[in-house]
């Protein structure tokens, strides 16, 4: 896929040395524009929020959804979007990584292990453990975005799906004649909106949310 600033933008950290917050950073060599490791680490994050949420309400069985596949026949299927989100994301980072990355990102992000625990049970030392959850953070970052034909990011494509549909365009001809409507090639996509993640009880309880024709006490 291309990679442009309009989408990176949004997910660099304003912080980053290298891209200056940006996105997008040149290659030494070729000087390519090519994304960099903070958007990367802030899609593996988002995913892992949502992973988080799934599994959180796994003992809920989550909504059926009906959806449109894609080819001439226009089928329709049933399917549950929480449950195959957390098959998904497991499965693809299984796949995408080694034993040694595996083993941080199973203690560490499945178990939720902290630092101590994790360079106990993988046998390495405090260096070493974060910048594998680093390195595996930006190669699973760049997995989920890049996946074919059905990316794990962004979320709102994956749990409601794009709908894809051409739109008719008025082509306007020279001076004299009139403007003619035309159906061609130029397709208009758009997604759903979807259910985000609750807050937290730890941010309920400090920032509670007022009632309508509730006063504010001073």
């Amino acid at each position: 896929m291309e990679w442009t600033r309009s989408e990176t933008i949004g997910l660099a950290s304003a912080a980053c040395v290298f891209c200056r917050g940006l996105g997008l950073r040149k290659t030494p060599v070729r000087e390519e524009a090519r994304p960099c490791g903070c958007v990367f680490r802030a899609i593996f994050r988002a995913c892992f929020v949502r992973y988080r949420h799934c599994v959180e309400r796994a003992g809920v069985t989550s909504n059926l959804t009906l959806d449109h596949a894609e080819g001439p026949t226009g089928n329709r299927f049933w399917g549950r979007r929480n449950e195959e989100y957390i098959a998904d994301f497991e499965l693809t980072s299984r796949r995408s990584l080694n034993e040694e990355e595996y083993g941080v990102f199973k203690w560490h992000f499945l178990y939720g292990a902290d630092w101590k625990l994790c360079i106990d049970k993988i046998g390495v030392d405090k260096g070493t453990f974060f910048h594998r959850v680093y390195l595996l953070q930006e190669k699973l970052g760049r997995v989920f975005r890049e996946m074919q034909p059905y990316a794990l990011f962004p979320l709102d494509e994956y749990f409601s799906g794009i709908a894809r549909k051409k739109i008719s365009v008025m082509h306007l001809r020279r001076s004299g004649e009139r403007p003619e409507t035309t159906l061609d090639e130029t397709v208009v996509a758009s997604t759903n909106l979807i259910e985000m993640p609750l807050r937290s009880d730890e941010v309920s309880h400090r920032f509670p949310t007022r009632k309508r024709g509730q006063k504010k006490v001073a």
